[in-house]
């Protein structure tokens, strides 16, 4: 097997087990905060954005190597975060509409919405310590 077959089908795999893990909205009570990201599509993120004070949409890519670096690191601070800021996932290739509304360039890129307004975008993947102040400092 060529190592570029092996790559495809090692981030397919990655990707489709990302799916599987996320929770969508309709899965939710209308009080509950996900504990996990929200699987987000051009279709609800104006309601996801809408329905949450603090709102992270991580726009990414199954073919994305970065996207599946920061992949763990946004799962984590979903469950750590759950009750104060919602995480959603945006596949881009999948949901074009919003990643051109938004003017996503390069992924992964992390929108971040304050009572429905975009209020801030972090560019590529970056480690925890880095990410975290930067999405809690509009607690």
């Amino acid at each position: 097997m060529r190592s570029s077959d092996f790559l495809s089908r090692l981030l397919g795999r990655r990707g489709s087990q990302e799916e599987e893990e996320l929770q969508t909205l309709d899965s939710l009570g209308a009080s509950e905060y996900p504990s996990s990201p929200l699987k987000v599509t051009d279709d609800d993120l104006d309601k996801v954005i809408g329905r949450f004070p603090l709102v992270v949409v991580d726009c990414w890519a199954e073919w994305c190597g970065p996207c599946s670096m920061i992949a763990p690191v946004i799962a984590k601070l979903a469950g750590d975060y759950q009750g104060k800021i919602v995480f959603g996932k945006l596949n881009v290739d999948e949901n074009p509409k919003n990643a051109g509304e938004y003017s996503i360039m390069s992924i992964p890129a992390l929108l971040v919405f304050k009572n429905g307004k975009l209020v801030d975008q972090i560019i590529g993947a970056q480690p925890r310590r880095m990410l975290e102040p930067k999405i809690t400092r509009y607690l």
